[in-house]
């Protein structure tokens, strides 16, 4: 279909009818010659479909399509699924040469039913794709529900008092949090990389903390009375009742999908982690919770620093490199690296991590996500840098992905790094 790896694209039948006329205005040309392929995939991928693209990792799936099939043996009998090789029963050959009409036929008979394996996916897509069109529909059921300011004849609880019990949940957990940075930064003997990225992050959390401290307040003058309902006060309700984030308190924290009972779990334990490190500020964690800050670019651009500045390197001459650990949990590391710094809290999507052969290999059927094992990130030289037999996985906030995209994290991988862009594989932080 139209979504790539990030977003969805106005392609069109006229793309189609273009690129045809195109083709075939090349192939009268040469006259019986040489295929320019080459020049057929820049025109394709670069011009008719790619003029639409704007993403880099959407551009990279449209150019791997394009190599796959674009190609000489498309001329004789091929296999058109893009590595269908283990799907058993599942296959779609190309016809040896032939007319038209034949063609026709043998794609009415040979293509007998709709299946992810088509487009390079594993058969999981499908899944993926039913429970959130599943999802999508009861959300927008819930979402038409009658609502009565009180409780219904049949006893239910109304949506101001589901409204109130959140609102009284949230103040008991998170209304005593502050973080005095000022206090912190004056008791720092040196402030590095690392200690300026912790202390933005709890930045941040003040700023959402007040939000959110404010917001309720406001609410609870608003349910007593003392204080007329403004739009952004039934908005706030509503979202409570729905177990949904506010936009107030999603427009100050991070790309979130979760529902709001998940979301302020998540809150707490981002608040717990800056608590342990604030315990010890000038040594950095054994193993950060990277999915726990609020901006994880930040932390690796920090790594890249301190280690530009250990060995007198240009900052813009280093890149981030990734090597997965065999420790699954971080209460299995027992000191930090000594070099970069040890990460942890990414899920696969799209494929799974075999430990054992330190290797992407393809997903279990029904497993969406595999959750990755602690993972060493440092600066190197992009000279240096050797990315052979590597996939280099997009890492993304959310299952959105497009927007929350945070850096390219080098995977080892015994197939071609073209089966994993087809397959759409990558990491994320944050999995509903």
């Amino acid at each position: 279909g139209p979504m790539g790896f990030n977003m969805m694209y106005p392609f069109s039948m006229g793309d189609l009818r273009d690129s045809a006329k195109c083709l075939e205005n090349y192939m009268e040309s040469t006259g019986g010659g040489k295929i320019p392929w080459a020049d057929l995939k820049y025109i394709f991928g670069e011009i008719m479909y790619g003029g639409h693209i704007v993403n880099d990792f959407d551009r990279l799936l449209a150019n791997t399509y394009l190599d796959f099939y674009m190609k000489e043996e498309l001329l004789d009998e091929t296999e058109m699924y893009p590595y269908a090789e283990e799907e058993k029963g599942t296959s779609f050959m190309s016809p040896a040469p032939t007319s038209y009409a034949n063609y026709l036929t043998h794609i009415d008979v040979a293509l007998t039913q709709d299946t992810p394996i088509a487009y390079g996916l594993h058969p999981n897509a499908e899944i993926d794709f039913r429970t959130t069109a599943s999802e999508k529909m009861f959300h927008m059921l819930i979402e038409l529900q009658p609502r009565s300011s009180g409780a219904s004849e049949e006893g239910g609880i109304s949506p101001q008092a589901v409204a109130e019990q959140a609102l009284s949940d949230i103040m008991e957990r998170f209304a005593e949090k502050k973080f005095d940075v000022e206090d912190l930064a004056r008791s720092l003997e040196d402030q590095g990389p690392y200690q300026n990225v912790f202390m933005q992050e709890m930045e941040v959390m003040n700023v959402l903390v007040t939000e959110i401290v404010r917001s309720l307040k406001e609410l609870t003058l608003g349910f007593a009375g003392e204080l007329t309902m403004s739009d952004s006060m039934e908005t706030l309700q509503d979202c409570l009742f729905l177990d949904r984030i506010p936009p107030a308190w999603a427009k100050r924290a991070w790309p979130s999908l979760m529902p709001l009972s998940l979301w302020l779990n998540n809150f707490a334990s981002r608040l717990t982690q800056l608590e342990d490190w604030m315990g010890n500020p000038m040594e950095l964690p054994k193993v950060t919770w990277i999915s726990g800050l609020v901006n994880p670019q930040s932390f690796l651009t920090a790594i890249s620093q301190v280690a530009a500045q250990k060995n007198m390197w240009e900052l813009d001459k280093l890149c981030t490199f990734t090597e997965v650990r065999k420790w699954l949990t971080a209460d299995e590391v027992e000191a930090p690296t000594r070099d970069g710094a040890y990460i942890i809290g990414m899920s696969m999507q799209g494929a799974r991590w075999n430990g054992n052969d330190a290797t992407i290999e393809k997903s279990k059927p029904k497993e969406m996500f595999c959750t990755m094992p602690v993972i060493s990130v440092r600066g190197v030289s992009v000279e240096k840098a050797d990315f052979k037999g590597m996939y280099l996985c997009p890492c993304y906030q959310t299952l959105q992905r497009g927007p929350t995209f945070i850096f390219k994290a080098q995977l080892k991988t015994k197939s071609p790094p073209g089966r994993w862009v087809l397959g759409g594989v990558a990491m994320v932080m944050e999995v509903v």
